[in-house]
Order: structure tokens, then C-alpha cells, then sequence
């Protein structure tokens, strides 16, 4: 009888315990270090702390971390690369292979797939507040506006680029906050850098993920009195417009980075800074110096960017870390250090191991582009360059200004390469539009021509480059 009692007790309690309401686990909490991904458009290479170039802010925020030499975009062009930086994926792995034109001439089809998702949807979804504020240019219907994308807060415009001031000779003129039209503030850098430091100012108790995507140093050239002032030496016009907005530029980081600091957020924020692609020298005067090439050319000049990454107490700072990585790259890092599970859906790799010193080498052992009638493939010191119908080789230990060709000496490593960079291109979705700019939809030939003469150090007549630089 005993026995039974005992086992009436026991059912008589599990039952209880049935009926009871069930518990919630409890949810992981808020944590991680917050992300501010600051992104300069069509910066070149050689365009931070050199020559007539003043850029403390920058250079400071280098000095603080570490600088990446060899660091890539994904794409020599805006829309593509920025793309990748958002997904951590090839851009071609979803047909988004070339620039999409104005709003009105872009394809129906043009911007983000929704079953890829983005950086500010994952960091959104481990309960991270999500800004951004400037250039888009990833979709301009509703269902691929920035806030329909993963973003909290969105002031900035959708285009491949815009006036910097009301009174600006041309670009668009109105900007958005959220879905709706915003006026055009006095000077967009400022606009841009401002928005991003009330963003840090309200969220510093939570954890924040901020992309800060300027269009500075992008066309049209335009700037403020007072930063033109800076540069009242510079006899030529344009080049003094193009140091003031680059200054301007410059003002913008260091404002960031001083609400950081001011909010006693340094050791719990990683700050990136790069550029969306290389410098249309022609245009602006951007300098890729010492790289071959600019924007839109799979040479090192439109491909090859500047890469700072700061931790405070997380990334020995002084240094310059020689690894070849790309921007994809970013993507997989920040997902990396704010806990969220990835899996084989990112072509990135988490930088950390790198940038702390803990992990030498390369972050990847190929690294790959194409553009329209454009490829390139890295591997190790080697890169292969294709256009159109001819494959140049490069040892860019030797010659990272591209000028020795060593398609014809050593015939069996382009041989391998170009093998390898069509086995890559076959696992790639083909292009959802067409190139719009015009090194994309270039006469038969010209490309190669124009190649031809950056290889040679032939002068090149800026009225005959294929792509104009225009909107995009």
C-alpha cells in the first residue's frame, strides 16, 4: 500500500506539472558590439594622406587600427559592389552584374532578390537597431527601398548619385527620410554625417549597426564656400573642389568617430571604412596612384580599395595587414562578431583572426570578377586580367602597376587561371539587365584598345574612355 501511495503522489504531481502554463525559454539577450560600415564612393586608392590630400580624420582612424593593402571591391562599378557588401555574397551568384542607370532607365528588374538576405535583416533579427544614411542604389521600387531591406531609419537617396547643395548645377535635388521626400539640406556630407551621429547619440544603450554611405567623392563636383576655402592655394578648379569634398569627406569620419568616443562606446564598436570601387581619375582627379587603371576596369585601379577596420581593445591598432580580402568580406566579419549563425549561403570570411594577428596568410586563395565583356581573377601574387578576347597575367608582387604582361612567358599559369576563372563563372547566374555604362556596352575592340594603352603607359585621352562616369 505504501508503494501505491508513493505512485499515486508521483502521477498526481506530473500531472500538475502537465497542466501547468508552459515557461518561454528565455531569448538570447541584446549583446554584441555594435557596427558602423562608412563607405566613400569612387575613392581612389591613393587618395588618403598623400600629396595635397588632407585627411587627418582618416588617417587617424588608420593609425588607431589597421589598414588593409590589399583589399578589394567586388566590382569596379557603384551599384554591384555595394551589393556584395550587403549580402557577403557574390553579386552574380543573383544577376546583379552591372550598374542599373538612372531610376528612369533602370530595369523593372533592378535590386536585391528577396531570398538573399541582408546584412541589416540578420542584424535586425538578433535585435540590433539598423540605420542608414545616404547613397542606396540597390532598388528604387517599394519592396527594395532601404526600410523594406533590413533598415530601422533611412535618410539618403536611392540613385547612383545626387547634388551635394541646393544650388549644385546638376544631380537630383530632394532626398528621402524613411519612404517619404525629404528637402535638400544645405550640404549632403554634413546632412549625411550628422544624421549618423544623432543615430549613435539615441541608440548607445542598445546594440546599433550604422551604414554611413556617403556619395563624397562621387560626381558631380560640388562643395561649400567654406571648404573651399581649405584649399584656396589649388590654382585648379577642379582639383580644389574635388580636395574640399574630399575634406568634407574627412570632417564626416572624424565626427562619427568622435560620437563613438564621446558615448564611451570605442571598445564595443567596430568601425569599418572602405570604397565602393577605384577612382575615375579623368573625372575628378581621385588618384589610384600607385595602381593601373580606374573605375569600371578589372584593373587594379577600379578594384583595388582602401581598407581601414578599428576595435578598440579588440584590434591591435598601428598596423597594416597584407592579407588579400574583399568587401564581401566585411559582411561576414560584422555577422561574425554580433553572434549571428552563417552558414555556406556567404562567399566572405570572417577578417578577425587577421586583423588581430592571430591568423597569417591570405583571407582567400581566388578571388574573382566580371563585368560584362570584363573578368579578373586573383590568386595569390598572380592576376589575370580578361577583356573582350585577350587575357593578360600580372605578378603584382613584382609589378602592382600592371605594366608587364606575362600572358606570352609563362603560358601554363594562364592556362590554369583562365580555367579556373570560367569553372567560377559557370557556378555564376548570368545578368539580370544589361551594362548601362558605357565600358559595359563598349563597340568591339575599344575596351581592349583602351586596356592596351593603360598596360602600355600610353597616355589616354579622357574624351575617348569608354565609361563617362555620369550618374552611376
Amino acid at each position: 500500500m505504501k508503494h501505491l501511495k508513493t505512485a499515486l503522489e508521483a502521477a498526481v504531481v506530473v500531472a500538475l506539472t502537465l497542466m501547468a502554463p508552459a515557461v518561454a525559454a528565455p531569448t538570447p539577450p541584446e549583446t554584441g558590439p555594435n557596427v558602423i560600415l562608412i563607405l566613400a564612393d569612387d575613392l581612389g586608392y591613393g587618395d588618403l594622406g598623400a600629396q595635397d590630400v588632407q585627411t587627418p580624420n582618416i588617417d587617424k582612424l588608420a593609425r588607431d587600427g589597421v589598414r588593409m593593402t590589399n583589399f578589394y571591391s567586388n566590382h569596379p562599378t557603384c551599384a554591384p559592389s555595394r551589393a556584395a557588401l550587403m549580402t557577403g555574397r557574390y553579386q552574380h551568384r543573383f544577376g546583379f552584374e552591372n550598374n542599373p542607370g538612372t531610376t528612369q532607365r533602370a530595369d523593372p528588374d533592378f535590386g536585391l532578390p528577396k531570398d538573399s538576405q541582408s546584412l541589416p535583416e540578420r542584424l535586425k533579427a538578433r535585435g540590433y537597431a539598423t540605420g542608414m544614411f545616404g547613397k542606396w542604389h540597390l532598388g528604387f521600387t517599394q519592396t527594395n527601398l532601404p526600410t523594406a531591406r533590413g533598415f530601422d531609419t533611412f535618410y539618403g537617396f536611392l540613385d547612383g548619385a545626387m547634388a551635394y547643395t541646393p544650388q549644385g548645377a546638376s544631380g537630383a535635388r530632394s532626398l528621402m527620410r524613411g519612404t517619404e521626400p525629404a528637402p535638400m539640406p544645405a550640404h549632403t556630407t554634413e546632412a549625411f554625417s550628422n544624421e549618423a551621429v544623432n543615430y549613435i547619440d539615441a541608440n548607445k544603450d542598445r546594440p546599433f549597426f550604422i551604414y554611413a554611405s556617403y556619395n563624397a567623392v562621387h560626381a558631380p563636383l560640388q562643395a561649400t564656400a567654406p571648404y573651399l576655402a581649405r584649399f584656396a592655394s589649388v590654382s585648379d578648379p577642379k582639383r580644389r573642389t574635388y580636395l574640399a569634398m574630399l575634406a568634407a569627406l574627412d570632417d564626416g569620419v572624424g565626427k562619427i568617430v568622435e560620437a563613438v568616443e564621446r558615448n564611451g562606446l570605442a571598445n564595443n564598436t567596430l568601425i569599418v571604412f572602405t570604397s565602393d570601387n577605384g577612382g575615375p581619375t579623368w573625372q575628378t582627379t581621385s588618384s589610384n596612384a600607385p595602381l593601373n587603371g580606374v573605375k569600371a576596369l578589372t584593373l587594379e585601379g577600379g578594384v583595388r580599395v582602401p581598407a581601414i577596420f578599428r576595435w578598440t581593445g579588440q584590434i591591435p591598432g598601428g598596423r597594416t595587414v597584407s592579407s588579400v580580402a574583399m568587401g564581401f568580406d566585411v559582411t561576414a566579419t560584422a555577422l561574425s562578431v554580433a553572434g549571428v549563425p552563417t552558414g555556406s549561403d556567404l562567399d566572405g570570411v570572417n577578417l578577425m583572426p587577421f586583423l588581430k594577428g592571430s591568423r597569417a596568410g591570405d583571407a582567400h586563395s581566388q578571388l574573382f570578377w566580371r563585368m560584362g565583356p570584363q573578368g579578373a581573377m586573383r590568386q595569390g601574387p598572380w592576376k589575370l586580367v580578361k577583356v573582350e578576347d585577350a587575357d593578360y597575367l600580372f605578378n603584382l608582387t613584382t609589378d602592382i602597376g600592371e605594366r608587364h604582361d606575362l600572358a606570352a612567358t609563362d603560358p601554363q599559369r594562364l592556362k590554369t587561371m583562365q580555367a579556373a576563372w570560367q569553372a567560377w563563372a559557370n557556378t555564376m547566374s548570368p545578368a539580370r539587365w544589361g551594362g548601362l555604362s558605357r565600358a559595359g556596352t563598349a563597340q568591339a575592340g575599344e575596351l581592349k584598345t583602351l586596356v592596351d594603352r593603360y598596360v602600355k603607359g600610353l597616355p589616354v585621352d579622357p574624351k575617348s574612355l569608354l565609361y563617362g562616369g555620369g550618374p552611376e
